[in-house]
């Protein structure tokens, strides 16, 4: 897993496999970001844009295509290379999977003419097609997107998550959009819980009660509660907590706050609170954490 910074925007990088990677893309600024990284025509794309939207660029800025928020993106042309210009619009989020052709190949090889550009007709031909995002993708993208888990393991929730991605894009029998929980097959109760997400990030300082939340979101507490484990993994608040360390961690690391500032930053009162959070996050107090990579 690796993290790429380049002049006007970042994304990381997960490898899955030789020939096969995941890329996620964030921009929460106020500004395009633009993304770029060479592809060649080796490869398949998918590209599927979980918030906001954003544009890909082709041929030096003669021909772009853009991906509004829950839609999908497949780009597959055998004949010319198709390298990723991607300029990503303000508080947009994209999830990209690139894999070579041969690699999809060998995932679907028994069921080669179930995909209309892997049949023999069409193999040597271009192939793009632009789909909206079903509930239970859109579920799987924040799920890769926000996960809480030890580092570790992180790239294996990765591969299996996005396994389950592919399989779930290419599941056009009837049913495919029912997941195991009733509750998720109605998507505005998802729109729902990733709203209350979104809430909880702005206001992490003072975030609202879960009674407060519910009644904002339209939904009882009982399905605020059992959508918000289901989607993100953890109750709302762990997963605020979670966050909000993340978000002080990364402040600490520009060198540009205290402590204190960060403290109050994230929603504690006093300096002790915040170290004593940042503690059982951690292991270790925000100072020590500096130190030691200062040291590194």
């Amino acid at each position: 897993m690796s993290e790429e910074n380049i002049a006007t925007g970042s994304f990381e990088e997960v490898m899955i496999e030789d020939g096969f990677y995941v890329l996620k893309i964030q921009n929460n600024d106020a500004h395009i970001q633009k993304v770029s990284k060479e592809i060649d025509s080796t490869f398949i794309q998918f590209h599927f844009c979980l918030k906001g939207n954003g544009k890909f660029i082709f041929n030096e800025g003669r021909y772009a295509l853009e991906v509004t928020e829950e839609n999908s993106l497949l780009l597959y042309n055998t004949q010319l290379d198709l390298p990723l210009n991607l300029e990503l619009n303000p508080n947009s989020w994209m999830v990209s999977v690139i894999m070579t052709i041969r690699k999809f190949h060998s995932l679907f090889s028994k069921e080669a003419d179930y995909i209309p550009f892997l049949s023999e007709d069409n193999k040597e031909k271009k192939y793009y097609t632009q789909e909206k995002l079903t509930p239970s993708i859109a579920v799987i993208l924040s799920q890769i997107m926000n996960y809480n888990l030890h580092p570790s393991i992180k790239e294996l929730y990765i591969k299996g998550k996005i396994y389950e991605l592919i399989s779930l894009y290419f599941n056009k029998g009837e049913g495919s959009d029912v997941e195991q929980c009733p509750f998720l097959v109605d998507e505005e109760n998802v729109k729902r819980i990733r709203n209350a997400k979104e809430i909880i990030i702005a206001r992490m300082a003072e975030p609202p009660t879960l009674v407060e939340l519910s009644e904002e979101i339209g939904l009882s507490l009982k399905k605020l509660k059992e959508g918000f484990k289901q989607i993100y993994g953890d109750t709302v608040y762990a997963f605020l907590f979670d966050y909000k360390m993340d978000y002080a961690r990364k402040m600490l690391e520009t060198n540009q706050h205290n402590v204190n500032e960060v403290g109050l930053k994230v929603g504690y009162s006093t300096a002790s609170h915040f170290i004593a959070a940042f503690k059982k996050k951690y292991g270790t107090t925000p100072k020590k954490y500096l130190m030691s990579l200062a040291n590194g």
